[in-house]
């Protein structure tokens, strides 16, 4: 199999000599994995949401931002998902990275997959 990275965009996101390697990991992988995961993420939630809330789209954009919120950081399965699909993204040697420091690396990715989703509500 091709590596996965050809499937991703690249991203013209700035590292600097004192960018710490997990911000750069975020910056050079995640980031570019949630880009291309994206509407993934976005039918994926909105399924969930219709779900737990039948009426989620007639509801106000405030009570949607909260939702989404609360939805990735209460429900464990859920979050589970989102962070698997894009571990499941990740090459082997990305991997090597992820790995030790994956507890950090899943609360960014929760917060970066909660912003994308809120930013898509408010259009």
């Amino acid at each position: 199999m091709p590596d996965k990275t050809y499937l991703r965009e690249q991203l013209s996101i700035p590292v600097s000599g004192d960018t710490s390697e997990t911000e750069a990991f975020q910056s050079q992988t995640l980031r570019p994995v949630l880009k291309l995961q994206n509407e993934i993420y976005h039918m994926l939630f909105q399924d969930y949401a219709v779900s737990k809330i039948s009426d989620f789209n007639s509801l106000t954009t405030e009570k949607k931002l909260s939702f989404i919120d609360q939805s990735l950081r209460k429900d464990h399965a859920l979050r589970n998902i989102f962070i698997g699909m894009t571990v499941g993204m990740l090459t082997a040697e990305e991997m090597k990275t992820y790995i030790p420091d994956k507890n950090i690396f899943n609360k960014r990715i929760i917060t970066m997959i909660i912003e994308r989703l809120k930013s898509q509500m408010e259009k």
